[in-house]
């Protein structure tokens, strides 16, 4: 299977939303940040690992936190995923903080001050 094949985009979206759905509904650990989004998820082609990329609204001790609780449910993530979905492996996953939302917003406020500038300067 290629990397980029249909089938393997089609289990990196799937694992993906199961991912968002077990991490928003079932794990209760309270340092798991509850506006926590699993921004995309890559499963490697021959199903034995995944990279799960997480956003965390908040500070950085929050996403700090949340990956901290999340890599130790990991177990019990790998399990809840096993039994949604029906794949020859269950992937060991892997969790990562995604920083480009962050990064977007700084950026746009960044732009936002420059055209706020020029305006100024203009009048």
């Amino acid at each position: 299977m290629r990397k980029n094949s249909i089938k393997n985009t089609r289990i990196n979206t799937e694992v993906g939303h199961e991912l968002s759905l077990i991490i928003r509904e079932e794990i209760k650990d309270p340092r798991i940040n509850p506006m926590t989004s699993v921004v995309a998820a890559e499963v490697a082609p021959d199903l034995k690992t995944c990279k799960a990329y997480i956003s965390v609204l908040g500070d950085e001790e929050s996403q700090k936190s949340t990956l901290e609780g999340l890599e130790s449910a990991e177990g019990y993530i790998r399990k809840q995923l096993a039994q949604r979905i029906n794949l020859r492996n269950t992937p060991e996953i892997k969790f990562y903080i995604d920083q480009s939302i962050e990064y977007g917003v700084n950026m746009s406020k960044l732009i936002d001050e420059v055209n706020a500038n020029n305006k100024s300067e203009e009048n």
